[in-house]
């Protein structure tokens, strides 16, 4: 009993270190999701008085949109080149050197940002903007990486769970320390811009104290003897051996396989519907509909009777309800299981869509409405977070071993920054189209995604990551047989037709 409860202390106490990278992230992910309406006044003004300054006339609004649509989505494109690099940096320097240089990386950004306002260069902004995005970009891939190899598998859901419970959490700072009193006000912003040097610092100085993942060592680097000092860390002198032994079993099967690149699991027949699983995954997390719910809640707020100077003190309630959800699905992942949380979220934001729907259709025949439409966007955040939210990146290591796991995050990483970029571009012209009726698209994604989770991927909850690849193949054997049948009883109904 005292040596679970030490595993446990010790598992989460090592946590803390990596989950310092989701916060900081979590914090830039909210100015670039939500264009914080204190932030945009100031960066605009900022803009204004720069250019005014340098060429001695005034910024043409063209112009001044095209700038903060760059410092915006700039944060997007170094996501997608950090997360292109995430996995050889993970394969080159370990996992903790790998965490440890994208921190300075993260103190570097902050540093550009921070003097932007006193030097009188929005460039720098641009700059810490793409930089800080890398650092989101590389923490995506490597932080959930290491996690899931350190995490014994009876513990492994939850402790992966620390990925999305930091990033809500630094969604929810983010807002918290962006209001006006704090530091949303003009004198400030750059150092909101620059606080996620606080959690970069706090990781640096603490995580060179931890030990490298042990798969890392034995797997990669064939150290068995670094190997078995880290799970003695880990685990305790009394109770790593089980651990070592099942590193030992999969080192085995692995043969001496190296590390592979991403453009070789496209080739490989014995990765593709893991492969397919991840990509399918990534995409329905991006594209299910949560962004559309963040760009309805100021309209639904504004119709509640919200006047629009207290809308952003309204809007730290989304962020708590992410927050909220995230811990509880840590809390529920290793006894429900992964395809239940994951399945029963996506039915909950198909059934939110509807009622969002209907409501948005009918927001001004009765006084009521708009409340409807504030639980629903209330609610459906609280079923992404408990499905698709959180469990999307603790799937992406359980389904692969370790020779194929940096690759696998490096694509499901590139996926899903590809997918946020392009709802972002789309998204505007899908709502002027179809204006409420874009949730009935979000609708018909969520369920061809909850439909093909539960046909093809299995449950992974309590097993070893060899055990999750053998029941993947069984359960991908099963589906074929079905898909055949059914393709060889129409084809036989068809023959009878023609006869």
């Amino acid at each position: 009993m005292y040596n679970d409860h030490f595993k446990i202390l010790t598992c989460e106490y090592c946590k803390k270190g990596r989950r310092k990278s989701e916060l900081q992230k979590g914090i830039h992910r909210m100015l670039c999701l939500y264009h914080h309406f204190f932030l945009l006044q100031h960066i605009h003004r900022f803009l204004n008085e720069t250019w005014i300054s340098r060429y001695h006339m005034e910024l043409s609004p063209d112009l001044l949109t095209f700038l903060w649509s760059v410092i915006a989505s700039i944060f997007s494109l170094g996501g997608l080149c950090g997360a292109l690099i995430g996995g050889s940096m993970a394969i080159r320097l370990g996992r903790k050197g790998a965490l440890l240089m994208n921190n300075i990386i993260a103190v570097l950004a902050a540093i550009l940002m921070g003097i932007s306002f006193p030097t009188g260069l929005f460039e720098l902004l641009i700059v810490g903007r793409f930089l800080i995005g890398i650092n989101s970009g590389i923490g995506i891939c490597v932080q959930p990486l290491y996690i899931g190899e350190v995490a014994p598998k009876h513990l492994r859901g939850g402790m992966a769970m620390g990925s999305s419970i930091f990033l809500t959490g630094g969604i929810l700072t983010g807002q918290i320390i962006g209001l006006r009193e704090l530091l949303g006000g003009e004198m400030y912003w750059p150092l909101l811009l620059s606080s996620s040097s606080f959690p970069a610092f706090a990781q640096l100085l603490f995580l060179p104290w931890f030990p490298e993942s042990p798969r890392y060592l034995l797997i990669d680097r064939g150290d068995e003897l670094s190997c078995a000092k880290a799970l003695k860390r880990f685990h305790g002198s009394l109770q790593y051996q089980r651990e070592m032994e099942d590193i030992q079993q999969e080192c085995f099967a692995l043969d001496g396989e190296k590390p592979r690149k991403p453009w070789q699991l496209f080739t490989d027949r014995g990765v593709r519907w893991q492969l397919i699983t991840v990509i399918v995954m990534t995409m329905g997390q991006q594209l299910s509909g949560i962004n559309a719910i963040y760009f309805y809640a100021t309209y639904i707020f504004e119709q509640a009777g919200i006047s629009a100077e207290k809308i952003p003190y309204v809007t730290l309630g989304t962020g708590a309800c992410e927050c909220l959800t995230a811990l509880t699905c840590g809390l529920l992942i290793d006894y429900v299981g992964r395809r239940y949380l994951i399945i029963g979220g996506y039915l909950l934001m198909i059934f939110w869509s509807i009622v969002l729907t209907f409501s948005l259709t009918y927001q001004e025949l009765y006084s009521w409405v708009p409340y409807v439409s504030m639980t629903s966007i209330f609610a459906f955040i609280l079923s992404f977070g408990l499905g698709p939210g959180g469990i999307t990146n603790t799937l992406t290591a359980e389904l692969f071993i370790q020779s194929s796991r940096p690759a696998a995050y490096m694509i499901g990483g590139t996926i899903s920054w590809i997918s946020f970029f392009t709802i972002g571009m789309l998204f505007p012209f899908i709502v002027k189209g179809l204006k409420q009726y874009c949730f009935l698209v979000f609708l018909l994604e969520c369920s061809l995604v909850a439909a093909f989770i539960f046909l093809v991927i299995p449950e992974t909850k309590n097993k070893s990551f060899l055990e999750i690849k053998k029941e993947f193949h069984k359960q991908y054997k099963s589906v074929a047989v079905i898909s055949n049948n059914l393709t060889s009883n129409s084809i036989i109904e068809h023959m009878l037709m023609l006869y």
